[in-house]
């Protein structure tokens, strides 16, 4: 008799995917320090969705960092540490100088 509570692997992964995605929105916007609230909150719920597995990752392990590292890091204040200083730090970089670009154009600041 088939498992009436079997999903397809598909569809577990896509759930697990969800949980993982919000935990990292909620991460990334709860750091207790605005400014890197208001870099990788934005940045998390417009490009984590595109992010693969590895991706995430690496995202995570950023997130684990303390916050006025991170952020010294991403406005390049303090030089990022060789396991930290790849791409992922590259992509938030870019998001940042984007996304405030775009904030001051509508008025912020």
């Amino acid at each position: 008799m088939a498992d009436i509570d079997a999903r397809p692997e598909d569809a577990q992964n896509t759930d697990d995917r969800k949980t993982r995605l919000g935990r990292l929105s909620f991460r990334a916007w709860r750091r207790g320090f605005r400014e890197a609230d208001m870099v990788l909150g934005p940045f998390t719920d417009q490009v984590a969705p595109t992010l693969n597995d590895d991706e995430l990752t690496e995202l995570e392990t950023l997130l684990d960092e303390e916050d006025q590292y991170l952020y010294a890091w991403i406005i390049e204040r303090e030089p990022t540490p060789p396991e930290f200083d790849g791409p992922m730090i590259a992509r938030i970089r870019a998001f940042m100088r984007e996304h405030v670009a775009a904030e001051v154009a509508r008025g912020i600041g």
